[in-house]
């Protein structure tokens, strides 16, 4: 037995003035078991999770399909996905088991079949947008910390060939100095 359901979202992007506001989510899962097929349109934050329960019957097919895009508040339109944006897809059954968990890209399709009749919980949330912006946050400090630390090195290494030019040029003039000390009283 196959089975479609549909759904479809949206996701809001961190709050902030204008620019890039809205992550737009459209997931399509299709039942086809007897009661026609269904259909979701949801909207959910950037780190949201949104759950949907359907009632599934024993050994059937579940095929989803989703879609994400940004919404752009500026221009009010959607713009094409960027990568690493994405889905992360759950489903378990109504015993509670993990039937699926799994990330995936920014359109696409997800199956499962269901091997226990009955409530089954089906979750959506994007994987994207606050873990995209750490990661690149992430490698922008470690990047300046990186440039730091060289900078500092260098720094670092030039006093040190500042110092031992000083020290060398200190202990030329004060040999010369004394030289021309002893030179002065005929003790050389």
């Amino acid at each position: 037995m196959h089975s479609k359901l549909q759904a479809a979202g949206t996701t809001m992007a961190g709050g902030g003035g204008g620019g890039l506001g809205t992550l737009w989510v459209l997931a399509g899962v299709v039942l086809l078991a007897g009661t026609g097929t269904h259909a979701l349109y949801f909207h959910i934050g950037e780190t949201e999770k949104r759950c949907f329960i359907e009632e599934i019957p024993d050994e059937t097919m579940v095929i989803g399909n989703y879609r994400t895009q940004l919404w752009d508040k500026q221009s009010e339109s959607f713009l094409p996905s960027t990568p690493g944006l994405g889905m992360h897809v759950e489903v378990k059954d109504p015993d509670g088991k993990v039937v699926l968990s799994r990330q995936y890209g920014s359109e696409g399709r997800f199956t499962f079949t269901s091997h226990t009749p009955g409530e089954h919980q089906i979750c959506l949330h994007s994987n994207s947008t606050r873990m995209a912006l750490f990661a690149g946050g992430k490698l922008y400090r470690e990047e300046r910390f990186r440039m730091t630390s060289e900078s500092t090195n260098q720094r670092v290494l030039w006093w040190s060939i500042a110092q031992t030019i000083i020290l060398i040029l200190t202990g030329v003039w004060q040999m010369r100095h004394l030289k021309s000390f002893f030179e002065a009283k005929k003790l050389v």
